[in-house]
């Protein structure tokens, strides 16, 4: 559509390089005849005389003018033309005894550009400080002493809003408005980027102290208190501000309600180079934001930096593992550590801090006990990726910790989980024991917050590497303010929708649970009750045995390969053995056909694989293993036709034909069905083999599995670089290739299993071992196309049970389906928890808002010494954020009150299912 008429907007582009229809007009003001200025910032382009241009703009002095010198248009400034900017006066009035700005050349840096103006502070005798006359005319001086550089507000405010928002640095900004003042080089304007820099720091400063009530309290600035300066969660735990009076008073089905949820996490990408020092740059905010206190920080990591870092236990995590290896060379800071709230995603006060050699127990236990040291709350439940290491020592560590900082966790009710999605790289113990999904009182935490905030904050980790010290604190304290207050803004659409998420989830699966509890109750009504008491027990002592862990062995072709062994040698003691060959016996026979056959399949996809450009070694080594096979092939049929000569005429009839060793007939009793008179001993010692070898291909399946989603995480937040991102493709490469062979091995025994299953009239295991399609052979946490978390489906893979399917109750089928039972149980009451928690977040919300509009009324309300003017701003910035906080709260209640009224149906407590407003 805009193709057809972009002549036209191309044209009307370059006719307002000249002057139009005006260019026969008069002067708009004055009616000169030659008419010569027009404004790039006013609206229209009318043409004015330059007396009337330096009237027009009084009070507009940082407009952008134009000159027509005849042929087109040239640059002009006001400054030239005569315009003086007056301070200490209202506009208008003319001061008896201005004095000029140091050497009559004053800065100003504005949205439109940066500007060369002449400035004119008032001497009167009652006049203010120079810096209180910018400041009145909302100019932000660079310094406090002779000031030739100042910035306005709206600059300012359109900076910090930027950078918060897009991330942009103060350099591309600064030299952005340096390129709209002058473009071509021609006519430089003076360098006063080092200015804006002091001035957007103490600007953001300011902005902070203003907005968290610093200026209304009547023991002043410095008397601050650590972590004052920061944007709360109203939905978190704030006794004394969103609790009832007697919270600690709830029955004990109810206190759940009452838990913390902290989230730790660490970010390597946010470095610091060794750039200045602490006493050259110290921050602005000291500790009132959310770093901890530096200089007790410090302190303490120098006082304690001989601690060894033991070693994992569980998988191999790198966060453990290599903390001491990281590399810190030319770094102060390898990465931030950090304490969020797991279920708003929300930086609390006093719980970031530097990491100086990777993420090392000593800084995190630091920034744990930092964040939590005040809290009154009883329930905490901590989220870490590594929490199933942390956890062990980290009571015994505190010790050595400052008594201030020191948490009493005796008096406490303290849980430890690992984030859902880091879950799956831990092993099996783990992640029963560190769940999210199987521990009450959580709802549907997953414990991921801070993964999701890193994606906000990385894009300034290139400004702020190269920051001071102080400068970076600063930078970082004012973005997690804007992070919290943006979560807060959205408070309102976010806990909405996982209201309305969570609702028909709650039903489905409450649904689900009663459907196969009814399906129990016919045949195994008392062990449904036992299993009751087992998982109730255990979620009241996590001490008791676990009922989501499998208890009963696998099967594995090791374990039957030894089964079979001493079956024969009990046939050989009882002297009802028919063993042809001294070497061989029918289970080995078998068996080593199992392997030959295995050989094949490699030889053949590695020939396959070699391409048609390969060396003469590789083809060398693909003829040695070929011959290699070829020797173990013929001395094994040998064999085979001493213990089944039929098969010796059926090879011949076809030894016509070219044979290669990986695609000789091993004419196994699956691959000749019931054409050959096997034994049925044979085929029933196959059958075991190839049930064994199904399993065991399967759980090599799963391990592959499990570590291509650990190497795929790895290589996402922790490799950078064209070298080792090809080295974990490499890894990754031979990952796929295995989950490939593992996946053909499993469909060739399930195919033969299908074969022989009539033969040796075996029934029932096919409900264990299932068809392998493409789409099952995915991760724990992949999903499928049109898949959400809340609602994705594990492949069969990770559900099967390692036993014969056909003998119910003997080997591990009612444990398969107690757990199954658990967890269905487990997903209804965490949906249930999540409804009544959510509710419960609600409340708090809207009693923080109500809360916090009563603290900025009573600082309106305060008696002030100042004058008139400074008293009307302090009280009518009060009233203006009690206003705010009053309309986030009405807003909120009416977002919500239809949606809590229909909770009702859902909560057994009647009394819970409205949301209470004032």
């Amino acid at each position: 559509m805009w193709l057809k008429d972009r002549a036209l907007f191309l044209q009307e582009m370059l006719r307002l390089e000249g002057r139009g229809d005006i260019s026969a007009e008069l002067c708009s003001g004055c009616g000169n005849s030659h008419p010569e200025y027009r404004c790039e910032d006013c609206f229209g382009i009318e043409l004015r005389c330059s007396s009337c241009t330096v009237l027009a703009h009084k009070n507009l002095p940082l407009h952008r003018l134009q000159q027509w010198n005849g042929d087109h248009f040239e640059t002009a400034s006001l400054k030239n033309l005569g315009l003086r900017i007056q301070l200490g006066h209202t506009l208008g009035h003319t001061c008896p005894n201005p004095r000029h700005a140091f050497n009559d050349d004053f800065i100003i840096i504005d949205s439109h550009g940066v500007h060369e103006v002449s400035l004119d502070f008032c001497d009167c005798t009652l006049a203010t400080t120079h810096v209180q006359q910018l400041l009145r005319m909302s100019l932000f001086p660079s310094t406090t002493a002779d000031s030739k550089t100042a910035a306005t507000f709206r600059l300012l405010e359109e900076f910090h809003l930027l950078s918060l928002v897009s991330k942009v640095s103060a350099y591309e900004f600064y030299y952005a408005l340096m390129r709209r003042s002058d473009n071509t080089g021609i006519s430089p304007i003076k360098d006063r980027y080092d200015s804006f820099m002091r001035m957007i720091r103490e600007w953001w400063h300011l902005k902070m102290l203003k907005q968290s009530g610093r200026a209304h309290d009547p023991n002043g600035i410095d008397a601050t208190m650590e972590g004052a300066c920061t944007v709360l969660c109203p939905a978190c735990l704030q006794p004394g501000r969103n609790l009832p009076s007697n919270w600690r008073e709830a029955p004990p089905t109810k206190r759940w309600l009452y838990g913390l949820f902290v989230a730790i996490d660490a970010n390597f990408r946010l470095k610091r180079k060794i750039v200045s020092k602490d006493s050259v740059d110290p921050s602005l905010s000291n500790d009132w934001g959310y770093f901890v206190d530096e200089i007790a920080y410090k302190a303490f990591l120098n006082g304690n930096s001989d601690i060894h870092q033991e070693k994992s236990t569980c998988s191999s995590h790198n966060a453990v593992n290599m903390a001491d290896t990281k590399s810190n060379r030319g770094l102060a800071a390898t990465g931030l550590g950090t304490i969020d709230c797991a279920r708003h995603n929300m930086k609390p006060p006093m719980a970031v801090g530097d990491l100086q050699k990777g993420e090392r127990y000593i800084n995190m236990d630091y920034l744990f006990f930092s964040t939590l040291r005040h809290t009154t709350v009883d329930i905490l439940n901590i989220s870490y990726d590594i929490a199933c290491q942390w956890n062990k020592n980290l009571w015994h560590c505190m010790t050595s910790f400052p008594p201030s900082i020191q948490l009493n966790h005796d008096a406490k009710k303290i849980t430890f989980f690992v984030p859902k999605f880091h879950l799956l790289a831990h092993i099996q113990q783990c992640q029963t024991n560190f769940s999210f999904n199987f521990a009450p009182g959580v709802g549907r935490t997953d414990g991921e917050a801070p993964e999701q905030g890193w994606a906000n904050i990385n894009p300034v980790a290139s400004s702020t590497k190269e920051m001071g010290p102080g400068a970076r604190r600063d930078t970082l304290d004012d973005f997690f303010g804007d992070w919290n207050w943006r979560k807060i803004a959205g408070l309102r659409h976010m806990m909405l929708r996982k209201m309305k998420d969570a609702l028909p989830e709650l039903s489905e699966h409450e649904a689900a649970l009663d459907d196969l509890e009814e399906g129990l109750k016919e045949e195994y009504s008392d062990t449904l009750s036992r299993w009751k008491g087992e998982v109730k027990a255990w979620e009241r002592d996590p001490s008791q045995p676990n009922p989501y862990e499998r208890s009963i062995e696998s099967i594995t072709l090791a374990s039957v390969r030894l089964e079979l062994a001493k079956e024969e040698a009990a046939e050989i003691e009882l002297g009802g053995s028919h063993v042809l060959h001294e070497d061989c016996s029918p289970s080995t026979l078998i068996s080593s056909g199992l392997e030959l056959e295995e050989q094949q399949r490699c030889l053949t996809v590695d020939k396959a694989a070699l391409g048609i450009h390969a060396t003469d070694t590789q083809e060398g080594k693909l003829v040695q293993r070929s011959n290699s096979l070829q020797h173990r092939i013929d001395p094994w049929t040998k064999v085979q036709e001493l213990y089944i000569p039929m098969l010796a005429p059926l090879r011949r009839d076809k030894a016509n034909s070219v044979v290669t060793p990986e695609s000789f007939q091993l004419l196994l009793p699956s691959q000749v069905g019931g054409t050959a008179a096997y034994d049925l001993k044979f085929q029933t010692i196959e059958w075991k083999l190839r049930y064994a070898q199904a399993h065991d291909a399967l759980r090599a399946l799963r391990s592959n599995l499990r570590a291509q989603t650990a190497v795929l995480k790895h290589k996402d937040r922790f490799l950078r670089g064209q070298g080792a991102n090809t080295r974990a493709r490499n890894t990754l490469k031979g990952i796929d290739a295995r989950i490939e062979a593992t996946s053909s091995r499993y469909q060739d025994a399930r195919k033969a299993l299908v074969i022989l299953a009539p033969l040796v009239n075996k029934t029932g295991w096919q409900s264990s071992l299932w068809p392998l399609n493409r789409e099952d052979i995915r991760g724990m946490s992949d999903l499928l196309w049109g898949q959400t978390e809340g609602r994705r489906k594990l492949s069969w893979i990770w559900n099967m049970r390692g036993a014969h399917g056909d003998e119910l109750g003997n080997d591990g089928s009612v444990e398969d389906m107690k757990i199954e039972w658990c967890k269905a149980r487990a997903r209804s009451m965490r949906w249930k928890e999540e409804v009544e928690l959510l509710q419960e977040e609600m409340q708090r919300i809207l009693q923080f808002f109500d809360w916090e509009a009563m603290l900025w009324d009573e600082r309106a309300n305060q008696s002030w010494s100042e004058g008139p003017a400074e008293r009307e701003g302090r009280i009518a910035y009060a009233r203006r954020q009690a206003a705010l906080c009053r309309a986030l709260s009405v807003a909120c209640h009416s977002s919500w009150k239809d949606t809590c009224a229909f909770m009702g149906r859902f909560l057994t407590d009647p009394g819970t299912s409205s949301l209470e407003h004032p």
